[in-house]
């Protein structure tokens, strides 16, 4: 049963992958280049060069933290949808520390600034994880709105009190240089990256050799029950997402040091870390192997955008195509379906045919 179910959400994963290859590649015919070259171009550039995969693993990185932070709460069918907004929180106050601390030295200020990113993004989830556990308000709703307004404070904040004089556009001064997490051995990656590999490595003992794991997959199967069999559901929700906060303000807070160093309007990007990282968790089934893959298989596609934009005619944008049809054919679980129709079969013609050939 376990192997069915390990084969079940692999072609879950890579069916929408496929539809959504094929569908983009309808598209880039139609442009007039082929399909065949364009993604083995983008690939091959990102996944099998060496410099070019250092690249993907670089940008994965926030990826697969925003991941897990929507993995950990799905999994329990707690939707924290504020990834993206504690995420930028994170962000945000990593920057203003990372330029307003002055004489430390790197490995404490890289400290401070990392800390307080996880700090921030629990404080962001703490709210709609109160309110979720105790007053049984809807957290989609309080998240998704609470990602609405974090924006536009730090949006006023930084272009006010925090706006960079010398800056032609809205955008904080630079961290200082004892904040900055530099290039490993002259490559793209950072210490950003271990960091994250060491996160991923604790949250796959969390779900799957901890006690909170099996809480987390019991509260998704029945809340009740779990109740019901002395589980105290309403703390194990808090806990959950502040987690969740944890993993997106420390996603937010090492990018920021890592690769932007100033908060900018479109520091996030669009449609932003956060959102990302809800795609990749849907891609990765929810488990932390199945998000560290699909992170880095979409950081591929980000990063191998620029590379078709300058050898080929088909625009950049072509990977925001394949995004948004890959959500699309993530809606489906073509599995399911089939093992539906497929057991509706036996169910309709096999008793039918065994009392058949038991009559003749």
């Amino acid at each position: 049963m376990n192997k069915q179910n390990i084969a079940k959400q692999t072609l879950n994963t890579l069916l929408p992958i496929l539809c959504a290859f094929f569908v983009g590649g309808i598209i880039i015919a139609c442009i007039g280049e082929n399909p065949l070259n364009v993604y083995g171009l983008m690939l091959k550039n990102t996944l099998f060069q060496w410099n070019g995969f250092l690249k993907t693993l670089h940008f994965a990185a926030p990826l697969i933290l925003t991941g897990l932070a929507i993995g950990i709460t799905f999994k329990a069918n707690i939707f924290n949808m504020g990834v993206e907004g504690q995420m930028l929180g994170g962000a945000f106050i990593a920057c203003v520390l990372g330029f307003s601390l002055k004489g430390l030295s790197p490995v404490v200020h890289i400290g401070i600034c990392l800390l307080a990113g996880v700090l921030c993004g629990m404080i962001l989830a703490l709210i709609p994880a109160l309110l979720k556990a105790y007053f049984r308000v809807n957290e989609m709703v309080v998240t998704l709105m609470l990602n609405y307004a974090i924006i536009e404070i730090l949006r006023v904040l930084s272009q006010t009190i925090f706006r960079d004089p010398a800056s032609g556009y809205v955008a904080t001064p630079p961290v200082a240089g004892s904040a900055m997490l530099n290039r490993l051995g002259g490559t793209s990656l950072t210490l950003f990256f271990p960091m994250t590999i060491l996160v991923f490595v604790l949250m796959f003992l969390v779900f799957n050799k901890s006690k909170l794991g099996y809480e987390i997959k019991s509260i998704g199967r029945n809340p009740e029950f779990a109740e019901a069999s002395g589980m105290h559901v309403a703390r194990k929700i808090v806990v959950m997402m502040l987690i969740s906060g944890a993993l997106s303000g420390l996603a937010g807070a090492g990018f920021m040091l890592s690769e932007k160093f100033k908060y900018t309007l479109d520091f996030s990007g669009t449609p932003g870390l956060g959102w990302d990282g809800m795609l990749i968790s849907l891609l990765g089934g929810h488990s932390p192997v199945g998000i560290l893959i699909a992170a880095i298989f979409y950081s591929a596609l980000k990063t191998g955008s620029d590379t078709i934009g300058i050898f080929t005619d088909v625009p950049k944008e072509i990977v925001g195509v394949i995004q948004g049809l890959l959500i699309l054919f993530l809606s489906i679980r073509f599995l399911d379906e089939h093992t539906m129709v497929f057991s509706r079969i036996k169910a309709k013609f096999l008793p039918r045919s065994k009392k058949e050939a038991s009559g003749s």
